[in-house]
């Protein structure tokens, strides 16, 4: 369908699309950077628990290396034509530092266990400071959903 043909959402409804996304989906695209400003970018599995998100990676990949090093992400969840950007503050963790429960929500929800790997492994608990939701073009006016970690709507 064209997208003249497609009214844009309301912002509620892209808040409550943004929601079950976090809910429902599985995978979204990480992006880091180095001190240095080389940009990394990397799919990842991830858990929302409705405040924030969880994700794991090795403790010297790029992205596990840059998430701790600068304590800020831009995360990509769906489809290039239907998205939710946020931007977040990094909170790590070594692998034996979150509860035990958290962790099995996240291997149950993921289908991976980075707690059961040989290689070293850190948890990054994602806080959104900022969501932008979009659909096509004709949703960008009004696209900021999160300001400052807070909704905006």
């Amino acid at each position: 369908m064209p997208t003249s043909a497609i009214e844009p959402r309301s912002r509620a409804e892209r808040r409550l699309d943004t929601e079950h996304r976090l809910t429902h989906d599985v995978d979204l695209w990480v992006a880091s950077a180095s001190l240095d400003g080389v940009p990394y970018l990397v799919p990842l599995s991830f858990d929302w628990n409705g405040e924030r998100l969880l994700v794991a990676t090795p403790t010297d990949s790029p992205t596990g290396m840059n998430l701790a090093a600068t304590r800020a992400v831009r995360l990509g969840v769906g489809h290039t034509r239907d998205v939710s950007m946020i931007d977040g503050e990094v909170e790590v963790l070594e692998i034996d530092a979150l509860p035990q429960l958290r962790g099995d929500r996240f291997a149950a929800g993921t289908d991976f266990d980075p707690r059961a790997l040989a290689t070293p492994y850190r948890w990054f608990r994602i806080s959104p400071r900022r969501i932008h939701a979009w659909h096509e073009v004709i949703e960008m006016p009004d696209r900021e959903l999160m300001g400052d970690g807070r909704w905006s709507v």
